[in-house]
Formats: structure tokens, sequence, C-alpha cells
């Protein structure tokens, strides 16, 4: 009797360490996820005419999303599929390499629009085609809808 109460407690703590396992990691991706939207916040003001243009905010909107898009990749484990009020569909598993090179263009192509984007005018031309190719396209299929 001792023994099988043993083995259900180290299973409980085993199922529990998991569980932890798999919130950290939907906590870590929710974390860099609204962290490009409270990046595109400052910029997407300046694009409605609500802000003043500011190249150094763009440009640490572009750095973030760098930065969380080499990131990401790592933070959809199997494990991951559910729990935290993930926002996240199961279709990201079943299609995950696309999410990969989603993850993947985001970075390459806010990396491209740092060089690109010198002044408003280039901003007003890159800024929207990098977030709609990127971050709607993504929400899209990949996403809960709200």
């Amino acid at each position: 009797m001792l023994r099988i109460l043993s083995v259900a407690a180290l299973l409980a703590v085993g199922a529990t360490a998991l569980a932890a396992q798999n919130l950290d990691v939907i906590k870590a991706r929710k974390e860099i996820l609204k962290g490009f939207g409270a990046a595109a916040k400052d910029p997407g003001a300046m694009l409605k005419g609500e802000a003043k243009f500011d190249i150094a905010k763009v440009q640490a909107a572009l750095k973030t999303f760098q930065a969380g898009a080499a990131k990401l990749p790592d933070l959809f484990p199997a494990d991951s599929k559910t729990g935290g009020e993930t926002e996240a569909l199961p279709v990201i598993w079943e299609k995950k390499q696309d999410v990969v090179d989603r993850f993947k263009k985001l970075a390459s192509e806010s990396k491209a629009a740092e060089a690109k984007i010198t002044d408003e005018i280039a901003f007003q031309e890159v800024w929207p085609k990098l977030l709609g190719d990127n971050c709607s396209g993504c929400h899209k299929i990949y996403r809960k809808p709200k």
C-alpha cells in the first residue's frame, strides 16, 4: 500500500511539474506577443496621424519584433496546446513549420525595415505592409478570434 501511495505521489509531482513547464511556455509566448502589440502602439498612432513621427520609437519596435520572433519558434512545444488561457489554435502544431517560417519572415522583414525606414514617408509605405503581411496574416490562421 505504501509503495502504491509513493508511486501515486511521484506521478502527481511529475504531472504538476510538467503542467508548470507548459504554463511557463504559454506565459513566455504571450508576453512576447503582447510586447509586439505594445511596441506597435506608438507607430500605429503615428500612422494614423495621432502622434508625431518618431523614428527612434519605430526602430525600437522593429528591434522588439526581431528579438521576439527569434524566440517564438521554440515556445510552441507539443505540451503547450492548452492551458494558461492560450489563444493559440491547434492548427499551429499541425502546421508547425509554417509558423516557424512566419516568425523567421517577421524577423527578416523587421530587420530590412530598419534600413528602409529613414523618414516618415518611408515609414508610411513600409509599416502597414510589415504588420499586415506578418501580424494579421498569422492571427487569421493561428489565433482564436476575439
